[in-house]
């Protein structure tokens, strides 16, 4: 019959009807369902759901949650998928072994799992060495957590590599809109450790950094810049460098060890500077690296003011501007703001680095508003590179949120 999978599989989930137009995102790949697309279905929130279409045809089988914007996320297009532990488990070896591959010895310290991009809807682990840091935005998830922590440990336990603790960073507003308490702490789960400081050691790119998983902002540390950070320090020696936002120091440290004459970060955050000078001396480059409290807007604005060209190189990493699309319009014109100012302020022959990590600010938008800016600064841009997020944040083409660093190299002339 047209409305059964084509598996012999008996599926007691309930069925939820959606619209021609979810259908036809399924179809092309996209695993969500949006509430207004449900036409019929009920079940419990978090359950596992059929999903058909208007004449009765299976189209997968998603995750539901009747509090979330997001009804359903899809899980699996195979009518054979039977949920069962060995189901995951393949699904975490999959992921595990595709971050041996492309991230090869920086495998110690990288995502293992990106939510969506590796099937696991609303799931990100990162791993800082011993230590697996982990955000559940997602209420299927929530509830198959255990089992899925207990089952990754012991994967990587398996090829040999060490892990103390899981840690989880659930303390973010998104966990309400999903109908689930926000919460952190380390997970109590047989042969782990509870009783860490929250605060461990990486090297990334051959550089030490204190990373505090408790309190640090996401998960303690981004590593999605990994090789935007090896990239933007090729064009730091010798080279006067103004790291912008520069959180915990990650672009000014890159800089300063590839031999820059000195560089200067600049951040809102006194928490984060601290963490940023206990990095600096950790590498003993101390010396190579000022550090001012500052909103970056005033900063490079009071520059201006005073026509300071103490600078040859820019770095320009802010946070998120936008997370919707209704607020994209104003988050151009910051954007556009720093970029300005940051042409204005170099030399021609100067270098900027500069990136958006909102994929509500599409790289056409993103390009777009570099062009307004080079303008309204009477510059041209030579292109050096166009980056993207490291590998271990795979982009599902199909799956347009999971594509959010843009990442850029110019020569300002």
């Amino acid at each position: 019959m047209e409305g059964e999978p084509e598996s012999n599989m008996e599926r007691n989930y309930p069925i939820f009807t959606v619209s021609e137009r979810a259908e036809n995102s399924i179809r092309v790949g996209h695993p969500w369902v949006y509430d207004s697309e449900i036409l019929s279905g009920e079940g419990e929130n978090g359950c596992l759901a059929t999903v058909e279409n208007r004449r009765g045809k299976w189209l997968g089988t998603a995750f539901y949650n009747g509090h979330s914007k997001i009804r359903l996320r899809l899980l699996s297009r195979n009518a054979n998928d039977d949920f069962s532990e060995s189901f995951f488990e393949r699904r975490l070896r999959y992921a595990v072994d595709y971050r041996r591959t492309v991230m090869g010895p920086d495998f110690r310290c990288c995502r293992l799992i990106f939510g969506e991009a590796d099937s696991f809807p609303g799931l990100t682990v990162d791993r800082f060495e011993n230590i697996l840091v982990a955000q559940t935005l997602s209420l299927g998830m929530e509830k198959l957590k255990p089992m899925l922590f207990r089952l990754l440990v012991k994967i990587l336990r398996e090829s040999g590599e060490t892990i103390d603790a899981v840690y989880e960073r659930n303390d973010v507003r998104i966990r309400e809109l999903e109908g689930m308490e926000q919460n952190k702490g380390f997970l109590a789960l047989d042969g782990l450790r509870t009783d860490l400081s929250g605060v461990t050691e990486i090297c990334e790119n051959g550089i030490r950094y204190e990373v505090d998983y408790v309190n640090g902002q996401k998960t303690g540390f981004f590593l999605d810049q990994k090789y935007n950070r090896q990239a933007a320090a090729r064009l730091a020696p010798g080279r006067r460098v103004l790291d912008c936002f520069t959180h915990t120091g990650a672009f000014a440290l890159n800089a300063a060890k590839a031999g820059a004459a000195h560089v200067c970060a600049v951040d809102v955050s006194a928490a984060a500077l601290e963490t940023a000078q206990k990095n600096a001396a950790l590498n003993g480059l101390t010396d190579s690296i000022s550090f001012r409290e500052a909103n970056v807007f005033d900063f490079l604005t009071e520059m201006a003011d005073h026509r300071d060209r103490s600078f040859d190189y820019i770095i320009l990493d802010p946070p998120a501007f936008t997370k919707s699309h209704g607020s994209v319009h104003g988050a151009e014109r910051g954007y556009r703001e720093i970029n300005r100012r940051a042409m204005q302020l170099l030399p021609r022959g100067g270098y900027l680095a500069t990136c958006s990590c909102s994929h509500f600010m599409t790289e056409e938008l993103f390009c777009k508003m570099l062009h307004h800016a080079a303008a309204d600064a009477d510059r041209s841009l030579r292109q050096i590179e166009a980056r993207q997020q490291s590998p271990d944040h795979p982009i599902l083409w199909n799956v347009p949120e999971t594509n959010y660093l843009k990442f850029y190299l110019f020569q300002v002339v």
